[in-house]
């Protein structure tokens, strides 16, 4: 099975971007701008609490995927406690004009009037949100009975309990890289949550993005933009094209390096990728294989055997410079039988 093709089309993606709808430093055509000239063609400005179709911003080359970031707080007011666990999740319409506001919430909608917000349409209970997890499964439920694909946002940074993150369900993706976040702590890298989600058979997928506010220049040390992103292996570069690839896990997330082609074949895996340190197969957090060149030079590419035991595998690509790749878990089942 050939799960990235070389030389098909990936595109590149930022999942996760706030404008002066809420709190960014840029406007949203400012931001879109400034993504298709660093190389992007796919932006989802995801305002907080504020649903938006930004479709009228899009061209030929650069499209924009309408959703926001929702979140839930154990404050009622929706005061931000610094020490506290808190759950963030983005909401990606899968039809391009779908603004629906799920379980609207005064307390939590500060960036718009009360008119502009009773102006969309509304699904799910609205008034007081509660930090349960059988609210937040509720929420997350209603979000996808009304079109929305459900990102887990920022595990590290929203601070909630493992026990808590591994009982959610319906998420399709778990930002495994947020740029924002990295800038914030340093600890945003998701790898080690997201084999825990494996273990559990949570067969989430993982993307990166950058949660980008603008606070700083794009130049400076701090600068939240283009770290982190998703390369999308859709068949064109149409909305509903892009909402298939990403439903059915045809992406990968990357820092830095680029994979061209994954195929695996029975037991046998064979990756290609830009010049690369290291590319590991892993199996669990203990056992993994590793391709490198033992006199220290650089790889392109890496065949691994896929031992039966394996319930899945996934990949990843490191760079010289700490920059890395990584795919999705495949499991067994998908290509344990010869094609």
């Amino acid at each position: 099975m050939n799960y990235i093709i070389k030389d098909a089309p990936q595109y590149k993606a930022n999942l996760h971007s706030h404008s002066t709808i809420s709190d960014g430093k840029l406007a949203p055509e400012a931001l879109a701008a400034a993504y298709r000239e660093h190389g992007y063609s796919v932006l989802a400005i995801t305002d907080h609490e504020a649903p938006w179709d930004h479709s009228a911003l899009a061209t030929p080359d650069f499209l924009l995927l309408t959703g926001y970031e929702a979140y839930i707080r154990p404050s009622a007011e929706g005061v931000f406690d610094p020490y506290g666990p808190e759950i963030h999740l983005n909401l990606l319409a899968k039809e391009p004009h779908n603004t629906t506001f799920i379980c609207y919430d005064s307390a939590f909608c500060k960036y718009l009037s009360s008119a502009q917000a009773a102006a969309y349409p509304q699904a799910g209970q609205q008034g007081s949100r509660k930090y349960t997890r059988e609210y937040i499964q509720y929420f997350i439920d209603t979000a996808r009975a009304n079109g929305y694909l459900v990102t887990y946002n920022h595990p590290c940074w929203s601070m909630e309990d493992i026990a808590d993150i591994l009982a959610y369900e319906g998420c399709f993706s778990l930002e495994i890289f947020n740029t924002s976040s990295q800038r914030i702590s340093g600890h945003e890298a998701n790898g080690a949550l997201y084999d825990m989600l494996l273990r559990r058979d949570k067969f989430w997928y993982c993307h990166g993005s950058d949660d980008n506010h603008n606070k700083h220049p794009f130049k400076d040390l701090l600068s939240d933009s283009f770290g982190a992103w998703t390369m999308i292996l859709a068949k064109e570069l149409t909305y509903p094209a892009i909402i298939e690839a990403l439903e059915s896990g045809s992406f990968y997330a990357s820092t830095g390096p680029a994979i061209t082609a994954l195929e695996i074949c029975g037991q046998k895996a064979h990756l290609e990728c830009s010049p690369a340190a290291r590319v590991v197969m892993h199996q669990s957090l203990k056992r993994t294989k590793s391709c490198y060149d033992v006199g220290g030079g650089l790889i392109t590419s890496a065949d691994f055997e896929i031992p039966t035991d394996a319930a899945y595998v996934y990949f990843s690509v490191f760079s010289t410079n700490g920059q890395e790749a990584h795919t999705r878990a495949y499991r067994q089942e998908e290509f344990s039988v010869l094609e």
